[in-house]
């Protein structure tokens, strides 16, 4: 019996928007139900606010910066169909060929 990969339920184009626009914070995270990711990511902003708040800026740049990294992965990993969701299914493209060459 052939094992197809299972598409996520999630929608791809509402997974990319919020990695572009609110990726810092992780909100895409806990759209796409990765939640461990989503907190750590939510705490990266925060504590990039608190250090910037309370006068420690070199700090809030270092955590800014890795925040910002992992963001743009996490969003190139999105547009190319190649990152999973909280069950462990591709958040696929329009399009996206899976195993054995399924169309979805």
């Amino acid at each position: 019996m052939a094992h197809y990969e299972q598409p996520s339920e999630k929608s791809y184009a509402i997974a990319v928007c919020l990695s572009g626009i609110f990726g810092v914070m992780g909100i895409q995270h806990f759209y796409l139900g990765r939640y461990l990711e989503g907190f750590l990511d939510l705490g990266m902003f925060l504590l990039t606010a608190y250090f910037f708040f309370t006068g420690q800026v070199m700090y809030a740049v270092g955590v800014a910066v890795l925040d910002a990294i992992h963001t743009v992965i996490v969003t190139f990993m999105l547009l190319t169909g190649t990152f999973r969701d909280g069950s462990g299914r591709l958040v696929c493209y329009p399009g996206q060929k899976l195993n054995r060459g399924e169309l979805l």
